[in-house]
């Protein structure tokens, strides 16, 4: 008989809380006699940890994590996923975006031989600066990633529990659970599945964070980055070299030598902007070394409703 643990950060959701543990009492008893739900509280601001001890003590399946502070929606992924005590691990949103009734969905999928199932939304719900912000963080995910399903990657998603000892010692302050997923297995698979819209509340994804995060997830895990400053280097110097063969061809062939400032300065704004580009880069770079030299925690718990038994 399978087991499930359900794993769900939550932020600023004390609103949701009530509503989608109703849903989820609907669905999970049909899956299974042996599943807990693992709620993180990342740093909320609203009561939701207060929600979640009530919940906890009103359910014995329900088990509530208090973070230090808020850490991410990945990190504290990676503090439910390390927890999680049963075979398979389902995450899902804290809004009912993802409706607990289509879990179904994703089990059938798994049960087909994949390691790795997404439940991938038939048609996106958000606005269109944040379906923007979303699609540069899919390509982001694909050059990390390297697989085909990277472009349909949502936080609902389904995996064996098994999966995290390839990345039980990783310790880096930048998490993507969709990375280190890649890191234990290929066997990845998408399947469409009914998306809502957001229960109560604003999202807490801005598209500045979603940004970033496509930042962190190309200079934190994958060279890509660095290849690029190397491909600049070699085709501006070869540009540079071009330029040098003109002038002097001018001068030897025809007699004649370039003149003007507009020139010369052009010249040298592309030269220094495409070094400080790539400067940059290396910055990225040694900024993460630098904090993984620092052992800058992944997340810290403050509190837990329940141990393991």
């Amino acid at each position: 008989m399978k087991t499930f643990s359900i794993v769900i950060p939550v932020y600023n959701s004390q609103d949701n809380l009530n509503s989608l543990i109703k849903e989820l009492k609907k669905i999970l008893p049909s899956l299974s006699k042996r599943y807990e739900v693992i709620l993180i509280n990342d740093g909320s601001k609203d009561k939701s940890w207060q929600m979640i001890k009530k919940l906890a003590k009103k359910h014995l399946w329900i088990r509530g994590i208090d973070l230090m502070k808020n850490y991410g929606q990945h990190n504290a992924l990676l503090c439910g996923i390390r927890l999680a005590k049963y075979d398979i691990i389902i995450t899902m949103d804290d809004d009912l975006q993802h409706p607990p009734s289509e879990i179904p969905v994703l089990i059938k999928k798994l049960n087909q031989g994949f390691d790795v199932v997404y439940g991938t939304p038939s048609q996106d719900k958000h606005v269109l600066w944040r379906n923007l912000a979303s699609k540069i963080t899919k390509l982001a995910l694909q050059s990390t990633m390297g697989v085909k399903v990277a472009s349909k990657v949502s936080a609902f998603r389904i995996f064996y529990t098994s999966l995290r000892q390839t990345f039980n010692g990783y310790h880096a302050p930048k998490v993507s659970i969709d990375v280190l997923l890649t890191w234990s297995t290929a066997n990845f698979a998408s399947v469409a599945t009914k998306h809502n819209s957001r229960f109560k509340g604003d999202s807490n994804y801005t598209f500045k964070m979603l940004i970033n995060y496509a930042i962190n997830m190309i200079t934190g895990f994958s060279t890509i980055p660095l290849r690029l400053a190397s491909l600049l280097g070699f085709t501006f110097t070869l540009f540079g070299v071009g330029i040098l063969i003109y002038v002097l061809s001018r001068y030897f062939i025809v007699g004649d030598h370039i003149t003007g400032f507009p020139f010369l300065a052009s010249i040298v704004a592309i030269f220094s902007g495409v070094q400080l580009f790539v400067v940059g880069i290396i910055g990225e770079y040694l900024a993460r070394i630098y904090l993984r030299t620092l052992n800058y925690p992944i997340y810290t718990i403050r509190q837990q409703t329940k141990k393991h038994k």
